[in-house]
């Protein structure tokens, strides 16, 4: 049972971190190679990802990280593979489990922090037991060369989640002598994607999920990209080499006029002009507005231009006129710079697998080829949109996505959750009952963006519903973008509306409405 301050009734280890090395596993396949016992560490002195400067702004409570793996074999091309994992387990446990999601086709572990969507605090120091994994290959974090392996495969793209969940909880009933009472997913991108793998194939093994910018169909939001990228290469400068780059269609000065227009078109729609586009669904801009009259200028775009950015955002459509990936939606982070993923007009859609620049696009060839792919096929959850199983236990996921994300559609995360909630009884039911969805206005991908609020507790807001019955209406976000800012971000299909009264810096002077 859990205390009312969230710790469990009895969270203390039942054996000694250093003896966890020693622990055999009978009619399993876990080795424990290390188990360290780590004191605490104070606030702003652990990292939050290896290479980036960033830093927890939070104490990291003392615990026992083990690290180990399953499943150690020779691949078919004759290089060793196992599932590799980290788990950190709190001295002061409050019983939940956390899996942390990965990143890109991951291939490392990530240390087991648990900080994703979940605000100022990780899930670690909250006393979550936290695992990570490199989900059965090593390598660098877009190295497919693994995928030459069958089982490397077939663990990257659903596998390895299953594998993994119930080694941590394994390990975690022997370190604590009891099983974890609650267990939860959070993850962005591939971790996206890997969260709604728990709730499609494996609906038993979590109560809350988190998914956060899902890379769902990499092979369709690829054309996507490809799509934008070859008509902003049709009017985009040649470089030294010759070939065109599309990361200068459009001059910075070009991509300032661009942003100021959307913004301009759509900021007021929310009841308030403060640089954030939280009223997505009535923005209405017309790259047209912007054309030149005349002679161009600074102030307007050319024609080719006005052509090139309709159709790159409007997205692919196949020869039947059927749309092969969705449009990407006018935000306020569309041209984002200097942040650690650009906006999509900064990077000329620029993929980070793929070609740097289409010449020439055939929309069905890449469709049938996509489409064709078995590992596609595999590792894609766009489609399967029945989760009675999950929901019928009471499991609940939250989504999320930022609305200049640009690697993936924030529409397109929203297309699955309206298809899902159409099997699952309509949208009513479903944000009633088990799963909402959040649109991050300015936000990249993931999280960052020069216009954005991008730091909110996600990971509270589901355990609360779980275990509280408290459905999220909202999640407060503030960010460095604009210091002392805080705003609401709505579930949708609601969004935040300033009242007309109060502070409109503050989260409380807003509101949720339709």
């Amino acid at each position: 049972m859990f205390s009312e301050t969230g710790g469990a009734a009895d969270g203390q280890p039942a054996i000694n971190c250093e003896g966890l090395a020693s622990v055999s596993f009978p009619g399993s396949t876990i080795v424990i190679e290390k188990a360290e016992a780590l004191p605490e560490a104070p606030a702003e002195t652990v990292q939050a990802r290896p290479g980036d400067p960033q830093t927890v702004g939070v104490a990291i409570p003392s615990y026992c990280r083990a690290e180990g793996v399953i499943e150690r074999r020779t691949g078919a091309d004759g290089k060793n593979y196992a599932i590799g994992f980290a788990i950190a387990l709190p001295d002061r446990w409050n019983g939940r489990f956390l899996f942390q999601g990965g990143g890109g086709l991951n291939g490392s572990i990530r240390p087991p922090l648990g900080t994703q969507a979940a605000g100022d605090v990780p899930a670690l120091a909250r006393g979550f037991a936290v695992v990570s994994t490199d989900s059965g290959h090593r390598g660098a974090v877009f190295d497919a060369s693994f995928m030459v392996d069958q089982e490397a495969a077939i663990n990257f793209a659903q596998a390895s989640l299953g594998k993994v969940t119930a080694a941590a909880k394994t390990i975690i009933g022997r370190y604590y002598g009891r099983p974890p009472e609650r267990s939860y997913f959070v993850g962005c991108s591939t971790g996206g994607r890997e969260g709604m793998v728990a709730s499609q194939r494996y609906p038993d093994d979590f109560d809350g999920i988190v998914a956060g910018a899902p890379a769902m169909r990499t092979g369709r939001s690829n054309l996507g990209l490809a799509w934008a990228n070859y008509h902003f290469t049709q009017i985009a400068p040649k470089g030294e080499s010759g070939k065109p780059e599309p990361a200068r269609a459009f001059s910075p000065s070009e991509r300032k006029l661009i942003t100021d227009a959307i913004v301009a078109a759509c900021d007021a729609k929310d009841g308030l002009k403060d640089g954030m586009i939280f009223n997505l669904r009535q923005c209405r801009f017309d790259p047209a507005a912007l054309a030149c009259g005349g002679a161009k200028t600074d102030a307007c775009l050319a024609p080719a231009q006005v052509d090139a950015l309709t159709k790159a955002f409007a997205g692919p459509r196949n020869s039947r006129g059927a749309p092969a990936y969705s449009a990407f939606p006018w935000d306020s982070g569309i041209a984002a710079a200097d942040v650690p993923i650009p906006g999509i007009l900064t990077t000329g859609a620029r993929s980070p697998v793929g070609p740097a620049v289409f010449e020439t696009i055939n929309v069905d060839e890449i469709q049938d080829r996509v489409d064709g792919d078995g590992m596609q096929r595999l590792q894609s959850t766009a489609n399967w949109t029945n989760l009675n199983s999950f929901f019928g236990h009471g499991g609940k996921i939250l989504f999320y996505h930022g609305v200049s994300d640009p690697w993936f559609s924030a529409l397109d995360t929203i297309d699955y959750y309206e298809r899902m909630a159409a099997s699952s009884g309509g949208l009513d039911k479903v944000r009633a009952n088990f799963s909402r969805a959040y649109l991050v206005p300015g936000m990249g991908h993931c999280s960052t963006g020069a216009a954005t609020l991008d730091r909110f507790d996600l990971l509270q807001a589901v355990v609360d519903w779980v275990e509280q019955g408290k459905a999220p209406d909202a999640v407060i976000a503030t960010g460095p973008a604009f210091p002392g800012r805080s705003r609401p971000i709505c579930a949708y299909p609601q969004h935040a509306t300033y009242t007309g009264q109060g502070n409109p810096e503050d989260a409380t002077s807003f509101e949720c409405r339709d």
